[in-house]
């Protein structure tokens, strides 16, 4: 399977499943969904996913990021906040949750980075529905079968394990 099938695959499995049975983003007014006060913050594509946004489409804007993976700048999607639901990046998919690299692979886990925005964080994992909790450790496997995603995994899991010193 190659990257790209790997990386449509992982982001079919949400297409019904989401944190809650019901739009958490009632909850937030969306607030995972808007950029900050500058303009910036969105979302990391993961290796392979920015060739579904050629050419990048009108609501979004995509840079390179100052985290690189395997000696390459990876790239960052900024959405203006109303982007079409089928057409969100596999990391808005399944946020609140992220891949973490662990001692036999890889699992999900709430990801530490949302808790400034999302109010499902004081939960945890026990909080979101189980569908949509499956389906992001679905993802995360299938994308470690892919030497680049793998790095990805790895290299946001040290991301993580920095933030978590702070908190």
């Amino acid at each position: 399977m190659t990257q790209a099938h790997r990386i449509r695959a992982a982001r079919a499995l949400f297409q019904n499943p989401t944190p809650l049975r019901r739009d958490c983003g009632t909850l937030c007014d969306a607030a995972c969904c808007r950029p900050d006060e500058d303009g910036k913050g969105g979302m990391f594509l993961f290796p392979g996913e920015e060739a579904l946004y050629d050419p990048c489409p009108g609501w979004a804007s995509i840079c390179n990021s100052r985290v690189s993976v395997r000696g390459r700048a990876l790239r960052f999607l900024t959405c203006d906040g109303r982007c079409p639901r089928g057409d969100r990046p596999l990391a808005c998919r399944i946020f609140p949750l992220s891949p973490y690299a662990t001692a036999a692979g890889v699992n999900v886990d709430m990801d530490v980075r949302a808790w400034p925005v999302c109010p499902l964080m004081p939960s945890g994992m026990g909080g979101l529905a189980k569908e949509f909790v499956l389906a992001a450790r679905a993802a995360a496997e299938l994308l470690w079968e892919d030497a680049d995603c793998q790095a990805y995994i790895r290299a946001l899991t040290e991301q993580m394990r920095a933030y978590k010193r702070f908190l």
